[in-house]
């Protein structure tokens, strides 16, 4: 039989998802939004072809009735950024002992930013026998690649990382959490005070699964995972990026005027037992017509080496990585399983009857 895949979410992200899980070989069985003017839509519109498919768009109040009545395989989860925010649609998941892989950033490893909702998924898969895992352009362009080429440095004193994309193309949550569209007064309130506070401080909001890390906090620990580093101080810093001109975002549906945030510059540095430190950047925002996707990465050491990945397809990336892990969380132990545990990612052709 098919694998049986249910998509929830169905933005900007599920286009490519839900396209790339039929050309797999496997079957969609069912999709979900919160979003009233998409119901009763056939997913071969949001796929932009021209044959229907025959699975409407669902309102996401009746998902946990449509796992209890179909069990899939596995949903892929594409909606928002933070743990908190896709929490609900992962444990309906693991309730019902339905495998899981979501976009969200901070699941890549939630671990470092919220222990609690982690530890509760972990238990409750455990229990009904079900993986669950975050996964994306990070899981390569920021994990899985820097670690191979750490494999080939002999000695390393810092890593050093960089990476930027355009918040236009990952929808409005994602925008607005990164100050898009904020005057600087608003963006210092609203964004960059959270970080100025004292590491004890730090530490309770995260227990109380209140903290709001940036993409390369869980990235940063993701790494140090792999790469079997200690952890021993972490902190990060979040700087506006200043528009140099009026920009038009049609995400956010407002002209960003000169002087506002386009979006922001989260830095996350980690030091570690092992003497190696970890410098991580990641750049969101509104792009300007002359900027573009880049991803580059130093690690210093004995010898030194930069990688560089110019206008990368960022959103193509990250859906392709998500549908090709499937088979990786179908063969994993039970449990919230991140991707430093898998295996490395691969191209696969041969995988239509996975079960």
């Amino acid at each position: 039989m098919k694998l049986k895949v249910v998509q929830y979410g169905v933005g900007k992200m599920s286009k490519y998802t839900m396209r790339y899980v039929l050309e797999k070989g496997w079957e969609i069985v069912g999709a979900f939004d919160n979003n009233p003017q998409k119901f009763g839509v056939d997913i071969a519109e949001i796929m932009e072809t021209n044959k229907p498919y025959g699975v409407k768009i669902d309102d996401s109040k009746n998902f946990e009735a449509f796992l209890l009545n179909k069990k899939p395989d596995i949903c892929i989860v594409t909606t928002m950024s933070l743990f908190k925010d896709v929490y609900e649609s992962l444990y309906l998941c693991a309730k019902y002992g339905v495998n899981a892989i979501t976009t969200c950033e901070e699941a890549f490893y939630p671990q470092n930013s919220n222990p609690t909702l982690y530890e509760n998924l972990d238990t409750l898969c455990k229990k009904t026998n079900c993986t669950i895992t975050g996964s994306g352009y990070q899981d390569i362009y920021w994990g899985n690649l820097i670690a191979s080429i750490a494999g080939s440095t002999h000695k390393i004193t810092r890593i050093l990382g960089k990476s930027s994309y355009n918040v236009e193309d990952y929808g409005i949550a994602l925008a607005r959490a990164h100050g898009a569209g904020l005057t600087l007064e608003q963006f210092d309130k609203e964004v960059a005070s959270a970080d100025r506070i004292s590491d004890e401080e730090r530490e309770k909001i995260i227990k109380a699964g209140d903290y709001a890390p940036s993409y390369m906090w869980n990235v940063n620990g993701w790494l140090a995972g792999k790469l079997g580093l200690h952890i021993t101080h972490q902190s990060q810093k979040c700087v506006p990026q200043i528009a140099k001109e009026d920009l038009h975002s049609t995400t956010l549906g407002m002209d960003v005027k000169k002087g506002m945030a386009t979006g922001m510059s989260a830095v996350v540095t980690s030091e570690t037992e092992e003497g190696i430190t970890l410098e991580t950047q990641c750049i969101g925002k509104v792009y300007a017509s002359d900027e573009f996707d880049s991803n580059e990465w130093t690690i210093e050491g004995e010898p030194t080496t930069t990688i560089v990945v110019n206008k990368p397809s960022t959103v193509e990336l990250t859906c392709a990585s998500v549908v090709n892990r499937i088979p990786d969380v179908m063969e994993a132990p039970a449990g919230y399983v991140t991707t430093d545990h898998f295996n490395l990612p691969q191209y696969k052709t041969n995988v239509e009857n996975i079960k």
